[in-house]
């Protein structure tokens, strides 16, 4: 055990009864007992955290578990599984409250599962703060058993609960493996595979549940490849910003373009974001991705200019964790010194899901300091992400983006037009400009036009173009302006 080799370290002992002299010598009473309070805290997380010797890590004392489990014939062929079971945001228990209640609250949830398990299911708490259960051998142990099982630990871990006077609730995303879904019979293969799982169901999040396939090993590994070659692809240029245009629906001008990211892959050809992004989530990639996007499209701008070329601004999409960066509004203003460019002519697009979840003031106060410089703020995808009016009232934005999803088919579906005549009118009220993306027909345009949309964007216009080709674009465009068709159409 643990706490027995750390009771037979030389002089520990000793030391404790000195330091607690010490502390009452010079502090005094009440000094003493914070002492007496917070020492066992601290002994027992290097009880648990410290590597002492003899002793394995987490993940292989799981691996040994289910190598026995896997080869347990003492009751004649029998089936066992893996759970890995990861917390959907943990930090922010401790970014309101402090490391002590988030380990509080995760002993109160390992307790709950233990509650929820069988005889002779194990639980280990793994290094990166995720669990693992090892199912006991059973002969009747099958995939919808095994499904009934993460929803009873996912419904014992989301049940709220109260530390000390704080109530707090966490929700948990769980990925599993059967057994007989591996073909390598060895611990080390089913923990990988409901690890493979865990993480598909962390990108569902919240509250997934997600089971083993071979197919998830494929986008895993993939995944991976993605991941482990992109630094090496900006170095070599193949990551570039391709850009669409936005235009007015009272003129037609050309308002401003989104940056969007392609990768010019030397095996797979162009992808889009949504093939490569979920390869970087998460990691440090998304921020050398917006940097990159960021300098690319300031180029890009600083080149039309020189040009002649109208284009009023460049939008960026930026990921949580660039928003998270304090340095993220020193580092804009630095790039458009360097470019020549006054903030007027930046964009910055966040996602409506990152204003919802927003739980600290960092965010807040980039955003303020941007708008503040001159950018403007976007708050992209709006009706996906759940955020209230209370929240985008909190954020210097300047304008909202329809998301697709209200704008497909609002020409002729009613309730299409009910949906985006409300946002319209909540920009209107709160004082923000608006933009519908995803445009693809001359009807949706115009039935955006008429209902008050103020910009504009999608296919109907231009697919997204390489910087080489935004020049002829717009000289075309500027020439096809005067002879434009007005569209009258009057909702259904």
């Amino acid at each position: 055990m643990r706490s027995t080799v750390l009771l037979r370290h030389s002089g520990l002992a000793g030391f404790l009864s000195a330091l607690a002299l010490a502390v009452y010598w010079f502090l005094g009473d009440l000094a003493l007992l914070a002492l007496a309070v917070g020492l066992p805290v601290l002994v027992l997380v290097a009880v648990w955290s410290w590597p002492w010797p003899g002793s394995k890590a987490a993940s292989d004392q799981v691996i040994d578990r289910l190598e026995a489990a896997l080869h347990d014939r003492s009751e004649g062929p029998r089936q066992t599984g893996c759970f890995v079971v990861q917390f959907d945001d943990p930090s922010r228990i401790c970014d309101r409250h402090g490391r002590t209640l988030q380990s509080e609250v995760l002993a109160a949830c390992i307790g709950r599962i233990r509650g929820a398990m069988r005889p002779g299911d194990r639980l280990f708490p793994l290094e990166d703060g995720s669990l693992v259960v090892v199912l006991a051998p059973s002969q009747r142990l099958d995939l919808e058993g095994m499904v009934r099982i993460a929803g009873r630990m996912q419904l014992v871990v989301q049940q709220p609960m109260v530390v000390g006077d704080i109530s707090v609730q966490l929700s948990c995303c769980i990925g599993f493996c059967h057994a007989r879904q591996i073909n390598a019979e060895t611990g080390r293969a089913l923990l990988e595979a409901a690890q493979i799982a865990a993480d598909e169901a962390m990108r569902h999040r919240p509250g997934a549940i997600r089971a083993y396939t071979d197919d998830l090993a494929l986008i895993r590994a993939t995944r991976d490849r993605l991941r482990s070659g992109f630094a090496e692809a900006i170095d070599a240029g193949q990551i570039r910003a391709h850009f669409q245009p936005q235009v007015s629906t009272d003129s037609g001008e050309v308002s401003g373009m989104e940056a969007l990211a392609r990768w010019h892959h030397p095996d797979r050809g162009v992808l889009a974001p949504g093939d490569f992004l979920p390869a970087l989530e998460g990691t440090d990639l998304m921020e050398l991705l917006g940097r990159e996007m960021l300098n690319q499209s300031l180029s890009a701008l600083a080149e039309w200019n020189r040009a002649g070329l109208a284009v009023p601004a460049v939008s960026v999409n930026l990921s949580p964790q660039d928003l998270r960066d304090p340095q993220l509004p020193d580092r804009l203003a630095w790039a458009l010194d360097a470019h020549g460019l006054p903030p007027g002519r930046l964009t910055i697009e966040v996602l409506e899901s990152v204003v919802a979840g927003v739980d600290d003031d960092i965010i807040r106060r980039n955003l303020d300091r941007i708008a503040l410089m001159g950018c403007g703020v976007d708050l992209d995808d709006f009706g996906t992400g759940n955020a209230s009016i209370t929240s985008i009232r909190q954020f210097s934005l300047q304008r909202l983006k329809i998301d697709r999803s209200f704008v497909r088919g609002v020409d002729y579906i009613r309730d299409q037009q009910k949906l985006v005549t409300a946002i319209l009118a909540l920009a209107e009220q709160l004082g923000l400009e608006s933009l519908a993306e995803g445009v693809e027909t001359q009807a949706e345009h115009a039935m955006l036009a008429q209902l008050g949309c103020g910009h504009v964007q999608g296919y109907v216009i231009s697919k997204p173009l390489p910087p080489e080709e935004v020049a002829s674009w717009l000289r075309q465009h500027r020439e096809r302006l005067p002879r434009a068709l007005r569209i009258e159409m009057r909702a259904r």
